[in-house]
Formats: structure tokens, sequence, C-alpha cells
């Protein structure tokens, strides 16, 4: 466990300095320069998405279970991502001592988990950063969420070699 989290570590911290930082940088000087929005506040919250979105793959793997030989039914495929997209939340709800039964036997580490992961920080973005009518400025900010947390989530799989 302590061997992954390090490779994860130290490929986060290569990726975060030399690409979203400088990138992160250009977009909030180009958003404020040529469209007059401050877009600090986003490439905040972009950075925060881009750390979170490099754990994310294996934070359900608490309510993984193991394959086993005797047939068991498996969940439905909006119980499993709502295992990959509420994960913070169904964790506080373990240590809070709230019981779920959903138990998967699939993992994240794929390419389908990140396009869905993807799209569900889009309209996440979209009602955080929404404004109408939409702007130019106003539409990098809503792209900024799916941006930041799509480049952690291939961090993760880069490091996993999945990618």
């Amino acid at each position: 466990m302590e061997e992954e989290t390090s490779e994860h570590i130290h490929l986060l911290i290569k990726v975060f300095k030399w690409a979203i930082l400088p990138l992160s940088l250009l977009y909030v000087f180009v958003d404020f320069i040529f469209f007059g929005v401050n877009a600090f506040d986003s490439m905040l919250w972009g950075v925060l998405v881009f750390f979170y979105s490099n754990f994310l793959p294996d934070l359900p793997s608490i309510y993984r279970r193991k394959k086993s030989k005797v047939r068991t039914e498996d969940l439905p495929w909006y119980k499993k991502y709502a295992l990959l997209l509420f994960a913070p939340l169904l964790i506080w709800f373990l240590f809070s001592g709230i019981q779920t039964k959903w138990k998967t036997t699939d993992t994240f580490h794929d390419l389908k988990s990140l396009t869905i992961y993807g799209a569900f920080l889009f309209v996440l973005g979209f009602f955080a950063f929404g404004k109408f009518p939409t702007e130019v400025g106003n539409i990098t900010e809503i792209l900024s969420l799916p941006l930041y947390g799509v480049v952690g989530y291939l961090t993760h799989l880069k490091v996993d070699k999945i990618w």
C-alpha cells in the first residue's frame, strides 16, 4: 500500500509541477486578459479536483467484494457508478457506522469509468460556474472541472499501467 501510494504521489507531483501549475496560471491570465473573467476560483477548484481524481479510482475499493466461484448478483450499473461518483459521501457513511449493502466486483480502472466521471464533472461544472447568457470565458470555467479531473484520473491510470 505504501509503495503504490508513493508511486502515485511521485507522478502526481511531477504532472502538477510541469503541466497543471503552468497551464493553470496561463488559464487564469488568459481568461482575465481576453475575456474579463476572474477564473481564479475555478482554477483552485480544478486543482483540488485534480488531486482528488488521482486517488478516486481506488476509493470505492472499500466497497469491493472479491470474486467468488459462487455466482452472486452484481449491482446494477447505476449503483456501481454511484460508488465512484459519490465515493466521499459513501466513505463518510462507512466511518459514521451507516451500513450499505452495495458491494461490487468491478474496479474503476478503465476508460469507461473515466468517461462517466468526466461527464459527471461537466454537469457539476455547469451548475457551479454556468451563467446565462453563456460567454466564452464562462465556457472555459465550466470545462475546467472536467479537464482537471480527467487529467488526474489519467495520471492514476498511467501509474497503474492501464493507459
